[in-house]
């Protein structure tokens, strides 16, 4: 069967109507014509051309508003349900645009909007799972602290106050777990403030390498109860200038030295080197410790996260100082990493602008 018109693909409502005036047009023309052919007296081309022309312009004209209307009262509840953004009556009749493929268009805007809801949906989910995790780690980690408290008052109450051997002893251990309940507040409270923005950094320049010496003397007395050393990496003599909250980095240095120290093995060493990158310097903080077995490496820097949990503990820290370390480098927009080997050590480095 031969085709007068080739199958429009997508058509736009301008398209629809066009071809469906042609065809009722050559219909009635045609219709006309074969009048014309048996009645000539009545009917000449002149009446069958303008009478063409006439019923085009009114089918025209009511398949556009017909289509109009349709894309009006249907096409709109689409993008009632997809858009967000309410629009006036002005901007509802100028949305309609009957040269452009309405349905591709709507078709094309739905699935965008599909797969932007599946990725909300999906980020929701995982943020629901991280809070629930959250709060659990959050209550187990006040619990313990809480109920050691709360046994020893019990324990100085129900007559140990009259015990000499035992007052004092458990008033000291009573003390200790309120510092570390205040350590976990005050660590979460830090946390708060850099995921919310509220820590404005100081940024300065100073010197990276006298920053670690005041830190290795901060932390010398820890090191040495445990027959630690600590050390700059041969090599690291370089007295490089960065741009950054000096506070806030000797809070990292604090931090990653200080772990180094409690899970480094005893008689062992802590070494920090220096490496030129260009317009960064990557800052790495070595031990020749416990290490990390490879299935916690890509978890030691989340929350209340232990990688052995009884050991930790023990070793007090509120499980948060890894966790505040790296929002305090992605504050400066920097990166951190760890590479580690179980019975070899761990090695902590990040990054840190150039001065």
């Amino acid at each position: 069967m031969i085709k007068l018109f080739p199958e429009l693909k997508n058509p736009t409502p301008r398209q629809i109507a066009v071809a469906s005036a042609i065809y009722t047009t050559l219909g009635f023309g045609l219709s006309l014509l074969v009048a014309h052919l048996f009645q000539i007296q009545l009917f000449n081309w002149i009446v069958v051309l303008y009478t063409s022309l006439l019923v085009f312009a009114w089918s025209y004209f009511v398949f556009v508003n017909f289509l109009k209307r349709y894309i009006y009262r249907k096409i709109k509840l689409i993008y009632k349900s997809i858009h967000k953004h309410k629009m006036s009556p002005e901007e509802k009749q100028s949305s309609i645009n009957i040269d452009t493929p309405i349905i591709e268009d709507v078709e094309k805007e739905v699935t965008q909007w599909a797969d932007a809801q599946a990725r909300e949906i999906a980020e929701l989910k995982k943020w629901q799972e991280y809070r629930r995790r959250f709060i659990g780690d959050v209550s187990h980690e006040l619990k313990t602290p809480i109920f050691n408290i709360q046994g020893y008052l019990e324990t100085l109450i129900d007559g140990g106050m009259e015990d000499p051997q035992i007052n004092r002893n458990y008033l000291e251990r009573a003390s200790k777990n309120v510092e570390r309940l205040l350590t976990i507040v005050e660590d979460l409270e830090a946390i708060s403030r850099l995921e919310s923005g509220e820590l404005i950094l100081d940024m300065q320049q100073f010197n990276i390498r006298k920053l670690v010496e005041e830190v290795f003397e901060e932390l010398e007395m820890k090191a040495r109860r445990r027959h630690i050393q600590l050390l700059f990496k041969e090599g690291a003599h370089q007295h490089f200038q960065v741009l950054a909250d000096r506070e806030s980095i000797r809070q990292v240095l604090i931090n990653l030295i200080s772990n180094s120290i409690k899970y480094g093995k005893e008689g062992g060493h802590t070494k920090v080197a220096f490496y030129d990158m260009e317009s960064l310097v990557l800052v790495e903080v070595a031990d020749n410790g416990i290490g990390i077995p490879p299935e916690h490496i890509n978890h030691v820097f989340d929350r209340f996260y232990r990688v052995d949990k009884s050991r930790s503990r023990e070793r007090g820290g509120s499980g948060l100082g890894l966790s505040i370390v790296k929002h305090i480098i992605e504050a400066h927009q920097q990166t951190i990493n760890v590479r580690s080997t179980v019975g070899i050590g761990s090695t902590f480095g990040f990054t840190l602008k150039k001065a």
